[in-house]
C-alpha cells in the first residue's frame, strides 16, 4: 500500500492525524506424533491497524485486505469511527522519540535458511531419542515451531519504525506409564539460533519428568518449606502481571496501588520488564504506539520502583510511557524475576524437609491478581534430608503471591520463560500452606 496517499486522502478529508501499524507474520508449525508428521503447517498472516483524530476524536479500524484499493474504504472508516465516539478523553497521535536504542540479535537469517526436511528431521529426532530412553515412555509428541515477524509503524508526525524479528521452538510432550499410574512431562528450549537446539539434552529433560512423576501420592496437610520450580514460578507470576499495569493501578484493582518506594518483597527478588532480551521475539525498540521501550527494574531488591504504562494511562498519571503500549492496551516485553547464584541442586540439597513444586494447575481460574490470593492443584517431590523421596500429586497449595514473595529464602541460577516469555527461575519459601489427604 502506499502509504503517502493514504496520508494524503487523510488529510483532504479533514483528519488531523494518522498513523498506520503493520504487521506481517510467517508462521511455521512441525509436530511429529507415532513415527508420522503429524502436521505441517506454513502460514502468511498480514494485518493493517489505522488511527486518526477527526474532530477531536480518535477513529479506528482494522484490514486484511492492504492495497491502495481500499485507502478510501480506511479513510471513511476512520471518520466514522470517529464519529461514534462519546468519550471526551484528550487523544493524540505520538511523534516519536529522540532515540531508540539498537536491539541485536532481534532476527537470525540463519535459522530461515534451515531447509524445511532439516527441521521435519529435528521433529523425528526428538521422537526417538526420547521414545529410547526409557521402557515406561508410552508416547511422545514432537513439536517444532517458528515465527517471523515483522511491524512497521508509520504517521503523518513523521513516525517510521520497523523491526523484523524470528524465533522457533523445538520440544517435547512425553507420557510415561508403569501399568499403574500415568504422568506427562514437557521441555522445551526457545531461540532463534538454530543450534541452540540440543536434542538429547530436551529428550532427556521431557523423559525424566514424565517418569520421575511415576507413582506420585498425596501427603499430610501442613505448612511445607517449598521450592517453586521455574516453570511453575513463572505461571504464577504469570499470573500477577497485571498488578503491575498502571492501568489496573488507577482502576483501583491492584495491590500495588500507592505501593511505590515501598519494600514488597524479599531484598533477593528483582523483577524486571526487559525489551532487549536476546534471541526473543517480544524484544524490539519500541512498542505500537511508536514509544521507546525501556528496560525497567519495577522491583528492585525487593522494593517497587513504578508500573507499566501506556500514552493514555502515562499521560494520566503525569509521566511518560515506559513503552509497554501493545495490542491496544499495557503489557510486558520479557517479564522477569532476576535469577540468583544458588543452583537448585545446591537449593534442594540444604533443605531438611519440604517440597519441590514442578507444576501447578488452573492458574487462570485459581489465581486472583486483585487479591494476590491463590489456590492451586499441584505436583511435584517430597524432599527429606537434602534428597528427592519420592513424587507427590493430589496436592492443593494455597497462598497469597505478595505474601511468597515476602517468604523467599532463595533464588536460583535456573531462568526459565514460559511461551509468553514471562519467567522465573527456581525460588525457595519458607513456608506454604499444602492441602494433602489427611
Amino acid at each position: 500500500m502506499n502509504f503517502e496517499k493514504l496520508f494524503e486522502r487523510a488529510k483532504e478529508k479533514n483528519i488531523e492525524d494518522i498513523q498506520v501499524h503493520y504487521v506481517a507474520d510467517t508462521k511455521l508449525d512441525i509436530e511429529v506424533l507415532k513415527g508420522e508428521l503429524e502436521n505441517y503447517t506454513i502460514a502468511d498472516t498480514k494485518g493493517l491497524s489505522v488511527k486518526g483524530i477527526f474532530d477531536g476524536k480518535m477513529g479506528t479500524v482494522s484490514t486484511e485486505v492492504i492495497n491502495d484499493d481500499v485507502i478510501d474504504f480506511i479513510v471513511d472508516s476512520v471518520i466514522a469511527s470517529a464519529n461514534n465516539i462519546d468519550s471526551e478523553d484528550e487523544v493524540f497521535i505520538y511523534g516519536g522519540d529522540s532515540i531508540y536504542q539498537d536491539v541485536d540479535d532481534l532476527y537470525n537469517k540463519e535459522l530461515e535458511e534451515v531447509d524445511a526436511k532439516t527441521k521435519i528431521d529435528l521433529a523425528f529426532d526428538l521422537e526417538k531419542e526420547t521414545l529410547k530412553l526409557d521402557e515406561k515412555i508410552k508416547m511422545v509428541q514432537a513439536f517444532y515451531s517458528e515465527v517471523k515477524h515483522q511491524v512497521r509503524i508509520l504517521n503523518s508526525k513523521g513516525l517510521d519504525l520497523s523491526k523484523v524479528v524470528n524465533s522457533a521452538t523445538a520440544g517435547v510432550y512425553v507420557i510415561a506409564s508403569d501399568g499403574k499410574d500415568q504422568r506427562t512431562g514437557i521441555e522445551y528450549v526457545q531461540s532463534n539460533v538454530y543450534e541452540d537446539f540440543d536434542i538429547e539434552n530436551i529428550a532427556k529433560e521431557g523423559a525424566k519428568r514424565a517418569v520421575d512423576a511415576l507413582g506420585a501420592k498425596s501427603i499430610k496437610s501442613g505448612d511445607y518449606e517449598v521450592i517453586l520450580e521455574n516453570k511453575a514460578s513463572a505461571s504464577l507470576l504469570a499470573a500477577h502481571v497485571s498488578m503491575f499495569s498502571a492501568e489496573s493501578v488507577q482502576k483501583d484493582v491492584s495491590l500495588l496501588k500507592g505501593k511505590i518506594g515501598e519494600k514488597i518483597s524479599k531484598e533477593l527478588i528483582s523483577i524486571v520488564d526487559d525489551p532487549f532480551m536476546k534471541k526473543s521475539p517480544r524484544s524490539g525498540s519500541f512498542d505500537d504506539e511508536g514509544v521507546a521501550t525501556k528496560y525497567k527494574e519495577l522491583v528492585s531488591s525487593g522494593k517497587l520502583t513504578g508500573y507499566l504504562y501506556n500514552l493514555k494511562t502515562a499521560k494520566k498519571d503525569e509521566v511518560g510511557s515506559t513503552g509497554n503500549g501493545f495490542r491496544n492496551g499495557i503489557s510486558p516485553t520479557n517479564f522477569y524475576i532476576q535469577p540468583g547464584k544458588t543452583s537448585f541442586d545446591l537449593s534442594v540439597q540444604s533443605m531438611k524437609k519440604g517440597l519441590i513444586i514442578s507444576d501447578l494447575q488452573g492458574t487462570h481460574s485459581g489465581t486472583s491478581s486483585v487479591s494476590g490470593d491463590f489456590s492451586l492443584q499441584a505436583s511435584g517431590y517430597l524432599v527429606e534430608e537434602g534428597k528427592i523421596v519420592r513424587p507427590i500429586s493430589l496436592i492443593t497449595v494455597a497462598g497469597n503471591y505478595l505474601e511468597v514473595l515476602q517468604d523467599v529464602t532463595e533464588v536460583c541460577n535456573d531462568l526459565k520463560m514460559n511461551f509468553g516469555y514471562i519467567g522465573s527461575p527456581s525460588i525457595k519459601i519458607k513456608a506454604l500452606a499444602i492441602a494433602g489427604d489427611e
